[in-house]
């Protein structure tokens, strides 16, 4: 049974830190489902920091659901992400690197993969379908396309910099002491 029939326990995700008090990741916010977070409460694997106005319960037991939980053991952060679409595009601001476009991402090999070109940091670029079509299979010079940004291999810090810059949609209050977005939540 739950305390109201309005809210239900998917609608309240638990904010995970860090052993420091760090999210793990900022973009994707590094969240758990209730259900994760119960569990790992009962494993006694995080601390409860913060808890939301509700509760779940058995017939023998009431839980308030944790609302921010915190790792008891350091997680040491990787140094380099994976290479991933979504990282690139993370690394890129979700900008096409030729025209600024947002919509319709792909990516780009600057030293094309018919010529040798390998699908690592430094070589791919994010770019717009238009822009990926038009410069195709050209090297940058023989296309007169150039990326407004050296690709690079981007550390995990600087990737949760960038996506600070896209906050999510939703933000619980009790998470804002650990978050560093420049928003306001509204009332």
């Amino acid at each position: 049974m739950l305390d109201t029939p309005v809210a239900s326990p998917e609608a309240h995700p638990a904010l995970v830190l860090n052993a420091d008090f760090r999210p793990l990741s900022y973009y994707p916010l590094s969240l758990w489902g209730w259900q994760d977070a119960v569990k790992a409460v009962f494993l006694d694997r995080v601390n409860i920091v913060s808890e939301y106005d509700y509760a779940v319960h058995s017939p023998s037991f009431e839980m308030q659901l944790p609302s921010v939980v915190s790792l008891k053991s350091y997680v040491k952060p990787a140094l380099y992400p994976a290479f991933t679409r979504f990282n690139l595009f993370l690394r890129d601001h979700f900008v096409c690197q030729y025209c600024g476009a947002k919509d319709d991402l792909t990516f780009d090999h600057l030293i094309p993969r018919a010529r040798g070109g390998m699908t690592l940091w430094d070589n791919v670029v994010a770019a717009c379908a238009p822009c990926n079509l038009k410069k195709g299979g050209k090297m940058p010079a023989d296309a007169h396309m150039w990326p407004s940004q050296k690709p690079y291999r981007p550390t995990v810090h600087e990737l949760n910099k960038n996506g600070r810059a896209f906050p999510p949609n939703y933000l619980h209050e009790s998470w804002m002491d650990y978050l560093y977005w420049d928003i306001e939540l509204e009332p």
